[in-house]
């Protein structure tokens, strides 16, 4: 008999994610929620989170806050009064950390870097900035609007603007070499002095590259063997940086680590608003999956006419959580507490799995932790399927 652990926002922590789902372009590569628009009424914007606000922290009273996350689509476009206005209102709501993360995710066009300013003003003390590629042509294939020198100019007026900022580069790219990977981490190392999100490219169906690949319009992919290399060298000048990974695709120097991230990893409670936005919510002994509506309109006039931009929300059973759990904290290189482990009692498979796996060298365990190895990161999924196939 599994149970439900009820102390996950006291453990994992307490966030807010916010969704803004506009883009000037759909990257090729991407499968978020995001939409490309001509215009939008940013009043209308502005009412519907603030309400959305309101109503979700009314249900979480006196919890302290550790970190908001604007994230997108492109939240840089987003005018700095209005990321005010919801700071304003988030700190009204309720107990907010004193070191609390302010994160924006951005584009580094030269227009959305003269907005770092007026976002740091409004209340933002951390960016991530979406680099993905450090020469002309990999950023043209991979449908981005800036170019190599742009990005290099936001990222140092990003570094001197806020306290903390974060690069992102997509590796594993058409044509890319090995060579080429370790010229360009390496400028990025130079360039981050505390964050790096560094993402393997993956094909995802639905999108501009998911439909070429179908087609074999997708030349020059690395193989399988090329992309483990690639992947093994990341780990390996992180290192050696002083940036080692604390999860699979993000790498800080120690104390720089993303604190909303880890309320994810950590499997915390944190609220989710704006279309598309996923929350995770423990309320009482149960622990709720909240979902808002895809697309922006639908989300805004369900906020506007129903007073709730929630469309689902799901009781998860023990078994759900406990998948969910491993999923999440298995990713990072601290693992997951054997405490809260054990708190999901009666899972003797979990147990037989987790030795098979141990004795492959694939997991190992401290006098709290359960831990993926070295070995067993690179084939994460592999792992985890075992470790999760077959659960009551």
């Amino acid at each position: 008999m599994l149970v439900v652990l009820s102390e996950n926002w006291q453990t994992g922590g307490f966030g807010l994610y916010v969704h803004w789902p506009f883009c000037k372009a759909k990257c090729p590569y991407c499968d978020f929620n995001s939409h490309v628009v001509t215009t939008v009424d940013h009043t209308r914007w502005k009412n519907a989170f603030l309400a959305e606000i309101d109503r979700v922290f009314a249900q979480t009273p006196g919890r302290v806050l550790s970190s908001v996350f604007f994230g997108g689509g492109t939240p840089s476009l987003m005018p700095p009064d209005l990321v005010g206005a919801i700071l304003e209102r988030v700190k009204s709501s309720g107990p907010v950390a004193n070191d609390l993360e302010v994160t924006l995710e951005a584009n580094p066009t030269s227009v959305e870097a003269g907005r770092f300013g007026g976002f740091r003003d409004a209340g933002v003390n951390r960016v991530s900035i979406g680099v993905q590629a450090l020469n002309d042509t990999d950023l043209r294939a991979l449908g981005r609007m800036h170019t190599a020198d742009e990005a290099r100019a936001a990222f140092e007026l990003a570094r001197a603007t806020f306290d903390r900022v974060s690069l992102d580069l997509i590796y594993a790219r058409q044509g890319q070499s090995l060579a080429d990977w370790r010229a360009e981490l390496g400028e990025a190392l130079s360039m981050a002095s505390e964050h790096l999100s560094l993402y393997q490219l993956t094909i995802e169906a639905g999108t501009a590259f998911g439909d070429r690949f179908a087609r074999g319009k997708l030349p020059g992919l690395p193989d399988e063997d090329l992309a483990a290399d690639m992947y093994s060298l990341t780990q390996e000048m992180c290192e050696n940086a002083g940036l080692p990974a604390y999860e699979v695709s993000n790498h800080a120097r120690p104390g720089c680590e993303s604190r909303h991230n880890l309320i994810y990893w950590n499997f915390g409670d944190y609220h989710g608003i704006g279309p598309g936005a996923h929350g995770r919510l423990t309320l009482g002994t149960n622990r709720y999956a909240t979902e808002t509506p895809l697309r922006p309109e639908t989300w805004l006039e369900k906020v506007e006419m129903s007073g709730s931009g929630e469309a689902k929300r799901d009781k998860l059973s023990p078994a759900d959580q406990l998948i969910e759990f491993l999923m999440m904290g298995l990713r990072t290189k601290d693992g997951v507490s054997w405490e809260r482990l054990m708190a999901f009692s009666g899972s003797d498979l979990i147990a037989k799995k987790i030795k098979g796996l141990s004795d492959l060298s694939l997991l190992k365990s401290t006098s709290d932790r359960l831990i993926v190895t070295s070995t067993g990161r690179p084939v994460l999924n592999a792992v985890l399927l075992e470790l999760l196939s077959d659960l009551p």
